[in-house]
């Protein structure tokens, strides 16, 4: 990937790097456990993103 990337495309990949952090322990706290992992979980290799 390029080192000099626009800023649109900067401030997706940064959205993406904060949606794929984990589930504050308060909500697995108030929630009894049912929600442990966020359903955005990505995986570098696995799975891209369209942007």
């Amino acid at each position: 990937m390029a080192r000099v990337k626009h800023t649109a495309k900067k401030r997706r990949l940064a959205k993406a790097g904060k949606q794929k952090g984990s589930v504050p322990m308060w909500i697995v706290a108030k929630t009894l456990g049912r929600f442990r992992s966020t359903p955005k979980r990505r995986h570098w290799r696995r799975q891209k993103l369209k942007i």
